[in-house]
C-alpha cells in the first residue's frame, strides 16, 4: 500500500512540474479529502487535469486519476450480475425491475478494499465557484480477504476431494461463512452492468486564493466483493454494496 501511495504522489509531482505556468487552456491540481457517514469512510486522493473550452474559461473538460480505501462495518453486498440483478443485461438492464428471487446477500462485520481508477470531469466557473461533476470509468482494486455471512436460501457450492473422490457439495445455509476479495478489475458499463469498486461525485469549490480551495459535494460509491466459491445454482460470485455520502476536500491547484 505505501509502495502504491507513493508511486501516486510521484506521478502526480511529475506531471505538476511538466506543466507550463503560462498555459491558459490548462489547469490542473490535487484534490486531498474523505467521503463519509455512519459506518463509512473514503479517504482519498485525486489528481485532476482540465482543458478550458473556451477563452472566458467557463467550461472545462478533464480527466482525473484517483487512489481511495474505502472503510466499512456491518455491510451487506448483494448479488452484482446484472443478468440475474434484472433479469438482463446491457441496455435493456437499465430498465428492468429488480429480481429479488434471485438475489443473494453476504454480510461482512468489516471490509476494506483500496481502488486506482481514471475518470472523466466536466466543470463551470463562475468566478471563484467551480461547480462540477466527475465519474470513475477504468481501474482495478484490491485489498485483503474478509468473512462473510452467506445468506442465501437455494445456493449450493463445490469443495474439491484431494482424494481422488467425487466432489462434494455444500448448501450455503449449512456454511454460512464464506471468504471473498475486492474485485480486481473496475469497469464504467452503467448500472448493473457496472464491475468492480467505482464512484461518482456532484460538487462545488471555492478558490480562496491562486493556490488554495475548499471543495464540497456529494458520492455515489460502488465497492465490489468477490467470493472465493461459486453458487453453482446461479454460477455468480460476485457482490456489491452502493452508498451516497458527503464529501470534503482541500484542493491545491499546480497553476492556473
Amino acid at each position: 500500500m505505501r509502495k502504491i501511495v507513493t508511486l501516486v504522489f510521484t506521478l502526480i509531482t511529475a506531471v505538476a512540474y511538466s506543466q507550463s505556468p503560462t498555459s491558459k487552456r490548462l489547469n490542473s491540481g490535487v484534490d486531498l479529502g474523505a467521503a463519509f457517514k455512519n459506518d463509512y469512510l473514503v479517504p482519498s486522493i485525486t489528481y485532476y487535469e482540465m482543458l478550458n473550452v473556451d477563452r472566458s474559461q467557463l467550461f472545462s473538460i478533464g480527466w482525473t486519476i484517483k487512489l481511495n480505501t474505502f472503510y466499512g462495518d456491518n455491510l451487506n453486498y448483494t448479488t452484482a450480475p446484472a443478468h440475474l440483478t434484472r433479469g438482463k443485461s446491457g441496455f435493456a438492464a437499465l430498465s428492468a425491475p429488480i429480481k429479488p428471487a434471485n438475489i443473494d446477500t453476504m454480510r461482512f462485520d468489516y471490509v476494506t478494499a483500496t481502488a486506482v481508477n481514471l475518470g472523466l470531469r466536466a466543470q463551470i466557473r463562475l468566478g471563484p465557484v467551480e461547480v462540477g461533476a466527475s465519474a470513475d470509468v477504468l481501474g482495478f482494486g484490491f485489498g485483503k480477504g474478509r468473512q462473510g455471512r452467506y445468506r442465501s436460501s437455494t445456493g449450493r457450492y463445490e469443495v474439491r476431494n484431494t482424494t481422488g473422490t467425487a466432489d462434494s457439495v455444500i448448501t450455503f445455509r449449512s456454511n454460512p461463512l464464506q471468504s471473498a476479495q475486492p474485485q480486481r478489475v473496475n469497469v464504467r458499463l452503467l448500472g448493473d452492468n457496472d464491475l468492480g469498486s467505482l464512484s461518482t461525485e456532484v460538487y462545488v469549490r471555492l478558490r480562496l486564493m491562486r493556490r488554495l480551495g475548499i471543495k464540497a459535494g456529494y458520492q455515489w460509491i460502488t465497492t465490489a466483493m468477490r467470493a472465493n466459491n461459486v453458487n453453482i445454482e446461479d454460477d455468480n460470485q460476485r457482490f456489491r454494496n452502493r452508498a451516497s455520502m458527503a464529501y470534503v476536500a482541500v484542493t491545491l491547484p499546480f497553476f492556473k
